[in-house]
């Protein structure tokens, strides 16, 4: 039997019904009131929510709402997403400080453990390390005081595409700030679950669960947007980078994101139970005692 410690945590993607990252709606198309209830029936004690989602619940409902939501169906992790940009200047810079704060203000509020962030999106060649680091450290700061943890999320669509050029961006930078890591992003970058071993526990903040084909579906951020595995159905490893992850000592909530188009035409519930049992299967074997 899985260790009955593991939390699995609902990443936005995974259970926002018909829609996908770059959409013309972010919203989900189910009620929060919905993707809650499901989540605590399939068994899920955490979910990310996403600033377009999480803006229109505050606004419609009113935080206290929201709050009570989480509360009523024992969420108890809350994961806020996704800022970009904020190592830039001019109007991208200024845009994505406005999202900050609101992701910051909403997450302070709700009690959310961390804010994920990409370095570098779509930007080609390596990043400017200084600078970013200069920037992330401004962005813990602002995040401290609401108890949030600033995880960058290395895409291999973006500068920040390594754990190596991960590492040098937030190595030594503030207690708050550190890596998510997501087993779709260290396969399709090129890195073997070994690598993992290489980062400090303290900078491990997330972790994203999911599967994948070892064949690419046109370019990798299609793949990434509609195309990943519930874990157990693709070709990777996804036991495997459990237990490097639990080697190195992680032993906070689990995340699954699972962005897909099958998945996402579902129904809630069933989307809900078969995203749980297929991730909470991957720990079968793991050996948390290692």
């Amino acid at each position: 039997m899985p260790d009955k410690s593991v939390e699995l945590l609902a990443a936005y993607w995974t259970l926002a019904g018909d829609t996908y990252p770059g959409a013309p709606s972010e919203i989900s198309s189910f009620t929060l009131q919905a993707r809650a209830e499901a989540a605590a029936r399939a068994g899920w004690r955490g979910m990310g929510l996403v600033h377009a989602d999480l803006a229109h619940n505050v606004a419609t409902l009113g935080i206290s709402t929201v709050r009570n939501i989480f509360k009523d169906n024992g969420i108890k992790h809350l994961e806020v997403e996704f800022l970009v940009d904020w190592h830039l200047d001019g109007a991208r810079r200024a845009a994505s400080d406005k999202m900050r704060d609101e992701l910051l203000e909403v997450a302070g509020e709700l009690g959310a453990r961390s804010l994920k962030v990409a370095g570098g999106l779509f930007e080609e060649g390596p990043p400017d390390v200084p600078r970013m680091r200069d920037a992330f450290a401004v962005l813990c700061d602002r995040a401290r005081p609401f108890g949030v943890n600033v995880v960058i999320e290395f895409l291999p669509f973006s500068s920040v595409n390594t754990i190596d050029r991960a590492l040098a961006v937030t190595e030594n930078v503030r207690p708050n700030g550190g890596l998510l890591i997501d087993t779709w992003h260290v396969a399709r970058g090129g890195m073997s679950f070994d690598e993992i071993a290489k980062i400090p526990l303290e900078l491990i903040k997330s972790i994203e669960l999911d599967d994948a084909n070892h064949a690419i579906v046109e370019s990798l951020f299609n793949d990434s947007t509609h195309h990943r595995k519930c874990c157990g159905e693709g070709e990777l490893d996804v036991p495997g980078f459990i237990q490097q992850v639990v080697d190195v000592g992680y032993r906070g909530p689990w995340g699954v994101e699972l962005i897909s188009a099958e998945l996402r035409k579902l129904p809630l519930e069933v989307a809900a139970k078969r995203a749980f049992d297929t991730t909470i299967a991957q720990f079968e074997n793991v050996n948390f005692n290692a």
